[in-house]
């Protein structure tokens, strides 16, 4: 009964991190103050669960749309932006859907999930992509839809703004550009947004990953139609409740984001002192590695009690590649210390 295409699939892997320092998964090291979790503790004691969610969320939506300067109806949510990612891959047209490559996999992954065909346009050598060749793509494929990562995971780099902008502009479908490490870049795309550009967003980056919570933001009436297949009650009442209180103590993440990005800095500085470790520039809270043996260091790493992201094997431009990410002071220090016992 099950469709041949899924049982060719692989599930995704979420490997076990049991006791290891984590630099694995693009997560905030950084547990949420004590002080602030007794007060986010007394707020979810006062959720009735017996109650299904708020199914609206229009003071959640209020709040998110302040935050990012837009009117509440320019805002989706979803449990996670892969749940918007599909809400997006199932209400538009059935054509083919346009990525880089290597990108996010959920693009292809729930493309594939839903029957839809995927167009990928390689990225260069050094992960730059030309925006004439994308478009050259969209255009050929009669693309419906496309995913631009800005910045794109698992490279780390954040595509030349007006490359951006010309994809904007000459997007004949749907462009979707996704911020999952916005807050880590130097700019953001929300003036882009209009019928056929909307922008994606998570705060799974900036310390809550736990509470699986995306939006997106777009024009208000494309908005409308998307969430005519959200899934009801999609967003549960107690992550609505903690985003809506963590929201009021969103400086307290910022200030969390900014260092992390001056340990990113420290981190690409010392990493690229090493003979045989080629560093590629980031804007992302990860940094991608090249190495003369992946497969080597990442289970040396493993044995050492460090778990990071083994790319090779996963796309032709990341042979020897490896994804680190960004955690706190302390864990990058011991990712160094190992690397220096490692023979690279």
């Amino acid at each position: 009964m099950i469709r041949g295409d899924i049982k060719a699939l692989s599930a995704y892997h979420v490997p076990d991190s049991s006791g290891m320092i984590k630099l694995d998964a693009m997560e905030n090291p950084f547990s949420m103050p004590d002080d602030l979790r007794k007060k986010w503790a007394r707020r979810l004691a006062a959720v009735d669960v017996n109650r299904y969610p708020d199914a609206d969320m229009l003071a959640l939506r209020t709040k998110i749309a302040k935050h990012e300067g837009v009117e509440p109806e320019q805002v989706l949510l979803g449990n996670g932006s892969d749940e918007i990612i599909q809400m997006i891959l199932i209400a538009t047209v059935p054509g083919t859907c346009v990525v880089p490559g290597p990108t996010f996999v959920m693009y292809n992954l729930v493309s594939q999930w839903l029957k839809r065909p995927v167009a990928t346009v390689p990225l260069a050598e050094d992960f730059t992509m030309k925006e004439e060749h994308f478009l050259q793509v969209c255009a050929r494929e009669k693309a419906e839809v496309a995913f631009l990562a800005c910045p794109n995971n698992p490279t780390g780099n954040l595509w030349r703004q007006e490359r951006v902008e010309k994809i904007a502009r000459g997007m004949g479908g749907m462009l979707v550009i996704d911020e999952a490490y916005g807050p880590f870049s130097e700019r953001t795309h929300n003036y882009l947004i209009a019928p056929n550009v909307m922008v994606l967003k998570t705060f799974s980056k900036v310390g809550w990953a736990g509470l699986r919570m995306g939006y997106l933001l777009g024009d208000a009436e494309v908005i409308a139609q998307l969430n005519k297949v959200r899934m009801p009650y999609n967003i549960n009442s107690l992550t609505q409740a903690s985003a809506d209180f963590l929201l009021d103590h969103f400086e307290v993440f910022e200030a969390q984001v900014a260092e992390l990005r001056d340990e990113r800095e420290r981190m690409a500085t010392a990493l690229a002192e090493f003979d045989g470790i080629e560093v590629f520039p980031s804007q992302a809270n990860f940094l991608l590695v090249r190495v003369n043996d992946a497969m080597h260091v990442f289970e040396a790493l493993k044995k050492s009690g460090i778990l990071i992201k083994n790319m090779h094997g996963s796309d032709r431009l990341l042979v020897n590649c490896l994804r680190i990410t960004i955690g706190s002071r302390d864990e990058n220090s011991a990712l160094l210390a190992a690397l220096r016992e490692i023979q690279l």
